[in-house]
C-alpha cells in the first residue's frame, strides 16, 4: 500500500545511513522531503549524493532535535505533514559508558519534536525503533507481542520511547503513530553512492566484514562456533536497507489513509549465520576474508530472526532483497567510497 497524495515529510536524522536510503524512497514516491540533521554522525557530503541520486536538490536543515526554536521553524517554514524520526545515539556499548547521553538525545530529543509536532498540529509519525526492545527473547521467530526487556540504557530509550508514544496517542486520537522495530538492516542503495559507513570499528557484522574485505582490518571475529545452529555460528535476520526503506514509505501510507497507528517488525523472517555471511561477501568481493573463532559473547542468543507476518498484514510489506543483493551492494558501496566521500 503507498499513500498516492504527496506530502511533505520531516526526516531526522535523514542524513545517517537508514535516512538516507529513505530520503531516496520517500522522493521516488512522489514525497517532498525535508532533512533534519545536525550530522554529528553523518557526513555532509552524503547530500550531495542524494541530489546526485535524485536529480534535484535537497532542502536540509542542519540543528538538533533539542532546540525548541529551530524546530518550530521547521514546521512554520515547511508546513511539514508528518515527521520520520530517525534521530538518535545508537551504539549499545557506547550507551553503557554514557547512558546519561543516550536519554537526552533519544528521549530528550523525542519529548522536544513531539510538542513542536503538537504545537504545529503535525500528529503522524513513523518512530525508528529496533529489535532491542526484546533484549534476549524467548521465542523466535520473535513477534510483536514478546515483552520488554532492556539489556542496555539504548534499547531502554527506545521502549521508554515507544511507551511515551503509545500513552501519547492514547490522549489523544489526532496522533496516528507508526512504530518500526528493525531487525539488522544491511546492504547499500544500488547506486553505490550511499550506505553505511561507520567512523569507528563497527558493532555490526557487515561493515566489520567489509572493512576485512577492504583490508582495513585483519580478520573477522567469529563469537562462538557452538550454538545449536547448522553451522554453530549465530543466525540473524538481515534486511536490505533499500527494503527497509520501503518500509517506512508503506507506514506513512497506512498512517494518512486509515489514521490508525500500528507498530511491525521490519525483517525478512528468516536468518542467515556468520559465516553464510562471510561466504556471501567473498562471493560479492573475490576476495580472500580471514575469519578466526573466539568466546561467545555475553547476551548473545543462537538464533534471532522477525516474526514479519504482521508488517505483511498491516502494511503490505515483504522483503524482495536477499543475503547475496546485501553483499553485493555492501560492496559497491564499500569499494567506491574513496570517490565519493
Amino acid at each position: 500500500m503507498v499513500y498516492r497524495v504527496p506530502k511533505r515529510i520531516l526526516l531526522t536524522g535523514g542524513a545517517g545511513y537508514i535516512g538516507s536510503h529513505t530520503y531516496v524512497a520517500l522522493r521516488q514516491a512522489g514525497h517532498d522531503v525535508v532533512i533534519l540533521d545536525n550530522f554529528s554522525n553523518a557526513r555532509r557530503s552524503v547530500v550531495a549524493r542524494l541530489e546526485q541520486i535524485t536529480g534535484a536538490p535537497v532542502p536540509v536543515v542542519e540543528g538538533d532535535i533539542r532546540d525548541n526554536a529551530l524546530l518550530d521553524r521547521v514546521f512554520t517554514d515547511h508546513r511539514i505533514d508528518a515527521v520520520v524520526h530517525f534521530a538518535a545515539l545508537k551504539a549499545v556499548g557506547e550507551s553503557m559508558a554514557k547512558p546519561l547521553d543516550y536519554f537526552d538525545v533519544n528521549i530528550g530529543g523525542l519529548t522536544t519534536l513531539l510538542r513542536a509536532m503538537d504545537r504545529a498540529g503535525c500528529r503522524r509519525i513513523v518512530f525508528s525503533s529496533s529489535a532491542t526492545v526484546y533484549g534476549v527473547p524467548d521465542e523466535t521467530p520473535t513477534p510483536e507481542t514478546a515483552p520488554f526487556r532492556a539489556m542496555n540504557p539504548y534499547g531502554q530509550t527506545k521502549i521508554l520511547g515507544e511507551e511515551m508514544l503509545a500513552w501519547l496517542a492514547q490522549s489523544n486520537p489526532d496522533w496516528a503513530i507508526g512504530v518500526l522495530r528493525y531487525f539488522n538492516p544491511a546492504g547499500a542503495h544500488r547506486s553505490g553512492l550511499i550506505g553505511e559507513d561507520p567512523a569507528d570499528i563497527p558493532n555490526n557484522l557487515m561493515p566489520f566484514v567489509a572493512k576485512v574485505a577492504l583490508g582495513e582490518l585483519d580478520r573477522i571475529a567469529v563469537f562462538g562456533d557452538d550454538y545449536d545452529t547448522p553451522d554453530g555460528t549465530g543466525v540473524r535476520d538481515y534486511i536490505h536497507v533499500e527494503d527497509l526503506a520501503r518500509g517506512h514509505v508503506l507506514s506513512l501510507g497506512r498512517l494518512f489513509e486509515t489514521g490508525q497507528g500500528h507498530c511491525v517488525n521490519l525483517g525478512t523472517g528468516r536468518g542467515y549465520s556468520v559465516l553464510e555471511v562471510i561466504a556471501a561477501y567473498k562471493r560479492a568481493c573475490n576476495r580472500d576474508l580471514p575469519h578466526h573463532i573466539t568466546d561467545r559473547r555475553p547476551g548473545d542468543v543462537p538464533i534471532y530472526v522477525a516474526s514479519a507476518d504482521k508488517a505483511a498484514e498491516v502494511l503490505g510489506f515483504r522483503t524482495e532483497k536477499g543475503l547475496d543483493e546485501m553483499c553485493a551492494s555492501s560492496w559497491n558501496w564499500v569499494s567506491n567510497i574513496g570517490e565519493t566521500a
